[in-house]
């Protein structure tokens, strides 16, 4: 899952190297997103639309592989 959250925000952001996203675990699975700046309002759209586009591809991810994840935009 967390190839595919680096997928989405490359092809989205103008600044592809400095999409970073880390992995951690707790309540399920963590991802942190993290992008330049300057793509922060790219990466989460007018009003969150992006964002929440982005949180639903991955629900449907996790639920194909039984696990729960939640994403944080850092």
């Amino acid at each position: 899952m967390k190839e595919l959250v680096e997928y989405i925000a490359r092809s989205i952001v103008d600044d592809p190297e400095q999409v970073n996203v880390t992995e951690g675990y707790g309540d399920g699975v963590v991802l942190n997103l993290h992008v330049a700046p300057d793509d922060m309002g790219k990466v989460i759209g007018k009003q969150g639309r992006i964002a929440t586009a982005i949180r639903a591809l991955l629900k449907v991810a996790a639920i194909k592989q039984g696990v729960r994840v939640t994403l944080n935009i850092e």
